[in-house]
Order: structure tokens, then C-alpha cells, then sequence
């Protein structure tokens, strides 16, 4: 079964940016989507949800809100329900998380033992360079296992 392609209803306003920007980004998401083998029940429902978008008659604002939630859904039931993740996904978490969890008690620690707590943003930088090691290695993991979306977020 295949993916529609995607339209927008014709009360909107195709000439701003911000509405182009995100009718792109779904857009380059459901193609990514694709590529890749669903299962009829996940297509069925993008389905759906692209006749919704397609008669949505909402303004503009409310437009740009409906596709960021579409997209938003999406992405987490792909990564959910079969393990598809876009690029850089487990960088952009990892580095966060290794900022947090490896960094600040890695700075405290260093402030304590020099007995100056000003040391305290030095593991910051430390922290995130151990979550973006560890968060490229996912990527590229589930790269090689063929689990990752041709799709940037934006």
C-alpha cells in the first residue's frame, strides 16, 4: 500500500513562509516514511491524517499548528512502533543527556577537589562532547541497521 502525496486545503495561504516551511518538512517526512516498509494499519493512518490536512479549513496559524502536530505524531509512532528514527536524532538526545548527567558532576567534582566552584561550567563542554560521541555512535548504528529516516527535523 502507498503513502497519498500531500495538499494542503485551498483556504491556505501558500505564500508564507512559515506555512511553506512546515508543509516541506511533513512533506520530506512522508516521503522518508516511504522508503521504507510499513505496515498497511501505519499507512491506512497517514493516510487519514493527509486527508485530514487536505480539507483542514483552519487560517493560517491554526494550519501551521495542525501540520507541527502531525509530523510531531508521526515521528514518535515511527520511532515507537518500529524503531525509525530522522538523522541526528540520538545526537540532539544524547547531547542533552550528556551535558546533564555527565558533565555537571563532572564539573562539581572538578570545582570541589581545586575548592573553586566556578570550575562547575568547565564540564559542561565535557558532558557534551561525551553525548554527542555516544549520540553519532547510535546514529550511525541504526544507519547501518537501515532504521534511520532520510529526514532532518526542522
Amino acid at each position: 500500500m502507498n503513502i497519498k502525496p500531500i495538499f494542503l486545503s485551498p483556504s491556505a495561504d501558500i505564500l508564507e513562509p512559515k506555512l511553506t516551511k512546515k508543509f516541506t518538512s511533513l512533506s520530506n517526512l512522508i516521503f522518508a516514511a516511504g522508503k521504507h516498509s510499513l505496515p498497511d494499519s501505519l499507512v491506512l493512518q497517514i493516510n487519514h491524517e493527509i486527508e485530514k490536512i487536505g480539507v483542514f479549513p483552519g487560517t493560517t496559524a491554526e494550519t501551521i499548528k495542525k501540520l507541527d502536530h502531525v509530523q510531531k505524531d508521526l515521528l514518535k509512532r515511527l520511532e515507537k512502533d518500529h524503531q525509525l528514527v530522522p538523522k541526528n536524532h540520538f545526537r540532539n538526545l544524547w547531547m542533552i543527556v550528556g551535558m546533564s548527567a555527565f558533565g555537571l558532576p563532572l564539573g562539581a567534582a572538578l570545582g570541589m577537589m581545586v575548592d573553586n566552584m566556578a570550575l562547575l561550567a568547565l564540564g559542561l563542554p565535557i558532558g557534551l562532547a561525551i553525548g554527542v560521541a555516544l549520540g553519532t555512535s547510535l546514529d550511525m548504528k541504526a544507519k547501518k541497521e537501515g532504521r534511520q529516516l532520510d529526514f532532518n527535523v526542522t
